[in-house]
């Protein structure tokens, strides 16, 4: 007998999903709630490494800035700092988009999916922020003051687009509609 190749073992274990499928009702939409609940995750931990890698630079960007005096700008960037790291941490750390079976609040399905389109808007919000984040640092690089300043303005904005789009997303799970 020839020992199993990983394809072997893979397609028993989908047989073996099959056959659960066939006996247990409801485990197909139950194994499709886990499988958002993943992809959420991962998206939520994205949108978080974006923010944070964001963050780094926007750190030494400030630290530039207080070497070189640059008063007009230090104060903003110390509150911009601060929200990064609040919107983060929101982001991090917020509900999955799934409840269990047993949970007392359900998720349902259209639901579900309305919070993938947020998570899509979000990944794309935190590019932008990210993309802001590099030009910001550019025209630092440059010395370009008069631009940072309008560029630090951008990344304000950026930010309250982003963390009103996630706001938005969580009102999804906690069942009020928007």
């Amino acid at each position: 007998m020839s020992a199993k190749t990983p394809l072997d073992k893979v397609q028993e274990s989908e047989k073996t999903l099959e056959r659960i499928m066939l006996v247990l009702p409801g485990f197909r939409g139950y194994k499709l709630r886990e499988q958002r609940r993943e992809a959420d995750r991962i998206v939520r931990n994205h949108i978080h490494y974006v923010l944070q890698n964001s963050r780094t630079w926007l750190s030494y960007c400030y630290q530039s800035l207080v070497d070189g005096k640059v008063a007009e700008l230090i104060e903003p960037m110390n509150r911009l700092l601060a929200r990064v790291d609040r919107v983060s941490e929101k982001v991090n750390h917020a509900s999955y988009g799934y409840a269990g079976f047993f949970d007392s609040v359900k998720i349902e399905e259209p639901d579900l999916d309305r919070m993938l389109a947020y998570d899509t808007q979000l990944m794309d919000l935190a590019h932008k922020f990210a993309d802001a984040a590099e030009s910001f640092r550019n025209d630092l690089q440059q010395n370009k003051l008069e631009t940072a300043l309008s560029s630090e303005q951008a990344l304000e904005s950026g930010l309250e687009n982003l963390e009103t789009a996630f706001d938005e997303r969580k009102t999804v799970i906690e069942g009020v509609k928007v």
